[in-house]
């Protein structure tokens, strides 16, 4: 989840939260430039024992060199299990996706 400053900028990612820094989602959709491959051999595993893309982001991050937009319109993780697939398939069905 994204940590905010006052400003609403992003300062942290933050994997996994027990208790969120914000209301926002980290969904996910990330392109790199080259400087990706330098950071990848500096990764440690984390306390679940695996490399996590929120250090790749933080790194961005801690440089300045981070770039996201803010959507609107409904988010499910419908990757999480198949319970969670099930119910993103459902909202959508019954509501649609983001109509304007």
């Amino acid at each position: 989840m994204p940590e905010l400053n006052g400003d609403g900028r992003v300062v942290r990612i933050v994997e996994k939260p027990a208790d969120p820094p914000s209301k926002f989602a980290v969904t996910g959709i990330y392109f790199y430039d080259e400087s990706v491959w330098d950071v990848i051999p500096t990764l440690k595993p984390s306390g679940r024992g695996e490399l996590e893309i929120t250090d790749v982001n933080n790194w961005y991050l801690e440089r300045g060199l981070m770039e996201y937009d803010i959507l609107d319109g409904y988010w499910g993780d419908a990757g999480e299990s198949m319970d969670a697939y099930y119910a993103a398939h459902d909202f959508v069905r019954a509501n649609g996706a983001n109509k304007e």
